[in-house]
């Protein structure tokens, strides 16, 4: 079933890109990698609460500002739509190695998680209703009609576009919804979800554990985002649980997220969608009228860059490097030996993950497989697990972030037309949605902890 629901997704192949192409876009990746790492935390004070900036945001931000004003800069500095294309593809590459560590991290903790009992098995229905409860009223209220549906129903990742093409075709009011809560998280997710979960993870309301397990919003970019922002604000014991059970909660997501959303949520929103609309709803002309129609199927449809295996395993070793650059420039270790042996681990991980991957005909995520092998070299028990765990334990996951958001901010301008064609007020309903599977799973992920609310 998931193969055949991503299959309802055809995307056209863009244009080859030359090799010298490619080096540019490492090249700029690393450059924004680095200033990036330079600029370093920055914490912002909100009435009582506080939003830290991270390298990782700055990465994204830099990046879309790179390809937005491609079309002024000089010709080495252009981000043409093939090479923005170019770095959505690597984007894979470089949460691989984003995934393996944080399986590394949890296999060590798994006794902790599974002593979390119930918490982190009841928070995902706050992630797959979350989204829901926080975005269709607000969608109704505003005048919005059948669009919540595409926009409220999940977080609206790759498998959902898929879900409703398949159902309803992009070219309806239910495709634009999904199209535009995709391109809202595309361009603005990782910003906004950490901006949140840092400010609300400053006010000391929630156990960092239930924040931890609502960042698992099924996004890798969105994750490392949220985490980072919440992982940044506490002990750095503390910082390493938040990343574990962040890597636990975001794979149950993961692996689980296209069949809740086909057969629980989506069906759901279409229930609450009838019952309340009558309610909420704004009898607004221009809610009702129809976009600009495009072609069946066109709407979310990006150039894709295809990449071969050589250069992926490149892109994986390059994007090590940049994590060690990071890891030095950030947090002070030096890329000695012994923490080069531990990056050569992660992206060891990587290529066996990747290797079953294939092997398997490609029918479960490669995620999975890389986040299972990761788990299994820390698990206690396992031999030299604790040699492993010492090895990679010295490279901080936050370093490992910032070049996925690095590739992601490189290939968001081309979403900015379309994303500007779909309005304010459905990307309103977009953040909500996005703030609900979020705080959603928060307030569950807390209520099953048993832990003080003050």
């Amino acid at each position: 079933m998931a193969g055949e629901l991503y299959a309802a997704e055809a995307r056209p192949v863009a244009p080859a890109v030359s090799g010298g192409g490619k080096l540019t876009l490492f090249l700029l990746a690393l450059v924004i990698v680095v200033i990036a790492e330079a600029i370093g935390n920055v914490s912002i004070p909100v009435g009582s609460g506080k939003i830290v900036l991270l390298p990782l945001l700055w990465a994204l931000l830099l990046g879309g500002a790179l390809g937005l004003m491609s079309p002024h800069l000089p010709a080495p500095l252009r981000l043409s739509g093939a090479l923005q294309s170019a770095a959505g593809a690597y984007l894979q590459p470089a949460l691989l190695i984003f995934i393996a560590k944080l399986g590394l991290l949890v296999g060590g903790s798994l006794p902790k998680i599974l002593a979390s009992g119930w918490a982190l098995a009841f928070q995902e229905f706050g992630h797959f209703f979350g989204t829901m409860v926080f975005g269709l009223p607000v969608a109704l209220l505003l005048g919005i009609k059948r669009e919540a549906i595409g926009a409220t129903f999940s977080v609206g990742r790759e498998p959902s576009l898929a879900i409703i093409g398949e159902r309803y075709g992009m070219d309806s009011p239910e495709g634009r919804g999904v199209l535009a809560e995709y391109l809202t998280g595309t361009v603005f997710g990782a910003v906004f979800i950490a901006l949140l979960a840092g400010l609300i993870a400053s006010l000391k309301i929630f156990n960092p554990l239930a924040l931890a397990m609502g960042a698992g919003v099924g996004s890798g970019s969105m994750m490392a985002a949220a985490s980072g922002a919440i992982a940044a604000q506490q002990t750095p014991e503390i910082a390493k649980d938040v990343a574990t059970f962040a890597a636990a909660s975001n794979l149950v997501t993961t692996t689980i997220g296209t069949y809740f959303t086909l057969f629980l949520s989506l069906p759901f929103t279409i229930w609450a969608y009838g019952k309340l609309e009558p309610i909420l709803g704004r009898n607004r002309p221009d809610a009702a009228r129809p976009a600009a129609a495009e072609p069946r199927g066109a709407a979310p449809a990006h150039q894709e860059v295809r990449i071969g295996l050589g250069e992926t395993v490149l892109a994986w070793i390059l994007i090590g490097a940049y994590g060690l650059i990071g890891n030095w420039l950030t947090y002070g270790v030096v890329p000695v030996a012994s923490v080069v042996a531990g990056m050569a681990i992660i992206i060891g991980t990587v290529l066996a993950g990747w290797g079953l991957y294939l092997l398997l005909g490609r029918r479960l995520p490669a995620v999975l497989w890389v986040s299972i092998i990761g788990m299994a070299l820390t698990y206690p028990g396992t031999p030299y697990a604790a040699e492993i765990a010492a090895l990679t334990g010295k490279l901080n996951f936050l370093a490992l972030a910032t070049p996925i958001l690095t590739f992601a901010g490189l290939s968001v301008a081309k979403d900015v037309p379309a994303f500007r064609r779909l309005g304010w007020r459905i990307v309103v309903v977009s953040f909500m949605a996005n703030a609900g599977t979020f705080l959603g799973a928060v307030l569950i992920a807390q209520f099953f902890m048993h832990a003080p609310l003050g």
